[in-house]
């Protein structure tokens, strides 16, 4: 993937009117690397694919050496650089591209794939599923966990440097009183459940734009959901 430069804000004031090619971080090229911090604002460096990235952060606390060697996500096994899964840090934004494609659009099975990518050197993790708000309400409710998903979403997802993990937003658009948008507002959730800071997402694909009525969203996962 390559990357481009993007601002975020934080939670109350991430703006959806990012542009679909992001700048780069060091080129026009598509994804964006967020400095993200405890409930702080955060500057994204992204990077623009064929996938709208971003970099996103969390608030979190510490885990346990049985939760972080829970599982590992593609890229590395428990051991990077010497270093020991279960020494992971949650994952903070500087580390963390996220990515987003709009899949069957206007087709059941409608959804945005979400896609993090750890392009640090130390191991991080992540945990639940990704807080989503889509288009400009980013003063409202996040969209709910999917009733169809695996409730234990707890466990801590270890990526290893080039390790990635993904979740998707699923998209219900019954035809009238939906809403439209390009892009989303992304947290992480730290262990504590608590969402972290907040940065805007742009989605990418043949239609970046979705429409939905409805949508909820599954818990971060080391295989693609809806992978056919």
């Amino acid at each position: 993937m390559r990357t481009s430069r993007i601002r975020t804000a934080a939670l109350a004031t991430v703006t959806a009117a990012l542009a679909l090619g992001l700048t780069a971080c060091g080129g026009a090229d598509g994804g964006s690397k967020a400095a993200g911090g405890d409930n702080a604002a955060g500057t994204a460096q992204s990077r623009s694919a064929s996938t709208g990235d971003v970099k996103g952060g969390a608030n979190s606390g510490g885990d346990t050496k049985e939760n972080a060697r829970s599982t590992t996500a593609s890229g590395g096994t428990d051991e990077a650089g010497g270093q020991d899964a279960a020494d992971a840090q949650p994952c903070v934004g500087d580390e963390l591209m996220v990515t987003a494609e709009h899949r069957f659009a206007g087709q059941q099975g409608d959804h945005l794939l979400v896609t993090a990518s750890n392009e640090g050197d130390k191991p991080c993790w992540v945990t639940s599923y990704p807080s989503v708000k889509l288009g400009d309400d980013v003063d409202g409710a996040a969209l709910p966990h999917s009733k169809k998903d695996d409730q234990g979403g707890d466990a801590h997802l270890t990526l290893q440097p080039g390790g990635k993990v993904y979740s998707a937003v699923n998209l219900f658009d019954y035809g009238s009183n939906h809403h439209t948008a390009t892009s989303f507002a992304m947290a992480l959730r730290g262990a504590d459940g608590a969402d972290g800071p907040s940065y805007s997402v742009d989605s990418k694909g043949e239609k970046p734009q979705f429409s939905w009525s409805e949508a909820d969203v599954l818990n971060w996962n080391t295989k693609k959901p809806y992978d056919f």
